[in-house]
C-alpha cells in the first residue's frame, strides 16, 4: 500500500487485497499524490465489502482533473457489473 505523499498513475498498481481464496491488484483511476490512507481498513478491512463507498482506501490529490471524465458514476458501475 502507499503511503501519505506517494505518487500514484491512472491505470497503474497501487496495492493488492487479499481473501482466503485470491489476491487482487487494486488500480489507481487517476494519478496524483496520496493524501490520506483510510487506518480502518488495517484492523478491520471487511469494512470494504460491508459500505465499500464510505470506506474508501485512499484520497488522491489529483495531478490532472481530466482524468476524472473518465470515470463511473454509481449509477454507471451497477450497470457495468451487471453485464
Amino acid at each position: 500500500m502507499p503511503e501519505v505523499d506517494d505518487e500514484v498513475e491512472a491505470g497503474e498498481d497501487f496495492g493488492a487485497v487479499e481473501s482466503v481464496k485470491a489476491a487482487s491488484d487494486l488500480i489507481s483511476p487517476v494519478s496524483g499524490t496520496v493524501v490520506e490512507i483510510n487506518d480502518a481498513l488495517n484492523d478491520s478491512p471487511e469494512l470494504i465489502n460491508q459500505d465499500p463507498y464510505e470506506n474508501w482506501i485512499i484520497k488522491v490529490q489529483l495531478s490532472d482533473a481530466s482524468e476524472t471524465e473518465n470515470l463511473m458514476d454509481a449509477a454507471a458501475y451497477k450497470e457495468f457489473i451487471k453485464e
